[in-house]
């Protein structure tokens, strides 16, 4: 089903309030949601609403939570997102260490008490267009194991990175640390479609081709010990910074049921001119001009940014059991 931005917007945030969440949440949750969906990224787009509401019904996560700050020091903050759903805390929290790398030349900011947080390329990009370099680290429940383990130890662990680039859209690298972002199961299991081998692992770690089987068991590091080791120094930051929970005392996204997973995030924003105003600024378009010499070449985040202005112009393709299983969720809540 081909949709406007405003009706993934309009369709998400009803889909979200029917489940409970207050309006603020909702809506600016919402947000995201539609925009994963322009930029092409279906796994972390309306697939999510009916999950974010199971975990709505079945108390996983708080309402209408009141975020919380605590100051450390000049250039330092700890935001408590107080179990609501991810996106207000993590746009706060964004906003925020924006304003101290402004004061201070460095913003770090680390988000406890939080929930799945989407594209994680999103924030980083906003403190980007603002001017700043940013980076962002999120841990996840647990669904890759240490090297030479077999138990789900770390979640995907993603991370984000964002670079400003004059009078352009900025340089943006977005990724998890399993080999593909688990929110792909999610999409291939509505839609009834089975998975690449490589991707994951059944419970009792054989591959599997079954996205069902691969949400109940692991999934493959990103480049094998490597990507394991990335997600520990992930996990090591996000949980020593924020005193969140590590990746194995949360329970599943993917399940309606379960603890409050009060994982956590943390967000870095740097001012580009400790070397001179203009500096990075000029090293940034250098190495942009060489890369344009290699024919083939694709800056990370040029595809997602063509992709988004396209959607917001000629809609997008939504997948009708995701429009369904939203609209259902909302003529549930009539009937209650």
């Amino acid at each position: 089903m081909n949709l406007s931005y405003q009706q993934m917007l309009e369709l998400a945030s009803s889909g979200l309030r029917a489940a409970g969440i207050g309006e603020k949440a909702a809506h600016e949750t919402a947000q995201f949601l539609a925009l994963a969906e322009l930029d092409g990224l279906a796994s972390h787009g309306l697939a999510r609403v009916s999950q974010y509401a199971g975990h709505a019904k079945n108390g996983r996560i708080e309402l209408a939570p009141k975020i919380k700050v605590r100051p450390f020091k000049a250039s330092a903050a700890l935001v408590d997102a107080c179990d609501g759903l991810a996106f207000p805390a993590l746009r706060f929290a964004t906003d925020l260490s924006v304003n101290l790398a402004s004061k201070t030349g460095v913003g770090l900011v680390a988000v406890t008490n939080s929930h799945h947080f989407g594209v994680a390329g999103h924030f980083t990009e906003a403190a980007a267009r603002a001017g700043y370099i940013s980076l962002l680290f999120g841990n996840t429940p647990a669904a890759m194991p240490m090297v030479g383990g077999s138990k789900a130890i770390f979640g995907t662990n993603p991370l984000a990175a964002a670079f400003p680039v004059a009078s352009r859209d900025p340089l943006v690298i977005d990724m998890s640390l399993s080999a593909v972002a688990r929110g792909k199961l999610l999409v291939a299991a509505k839609k009834g479609e089975s998975i690449p081998e490589g991707w994951a692992l059944t419970a009792d770690g054989k591959p599997t081709t079954d996205p069902n089987e691969g949400l109940k068991g692991l999934m493959v590091p990103l480049g094998g010990d490597k990507g394991a080791l990335l997600a520990l120094i992930v996990e090591l930051l996000v949980v020593g910074l924020s005193g969140s929970r590590f990746s194995y005392e949360a329970d599943s996204f993917f399940d309606a049921k379960g603890n409050r997973p009060r994982i956590g995030q943390l967000l870095l924003a740097i001012d580009s001119g400790l070397a001179g105003s203009q500096v990075f600024a000029n090293k940034m378009q250098a190495l942009l001009k060489t890369l344009a010499l290699d024919s083939g070449t694709r800056v990370p985040g040029q595809r997602r940014f063509k992709q988004r202005a396209s959607g917001f112009k000629e809609g997008v393709n939504v997948s009708d059991v995701v429009v369904e299983e939203i609209q259902a969720g909302i003529r549930q809540s009539w009937d209650v």
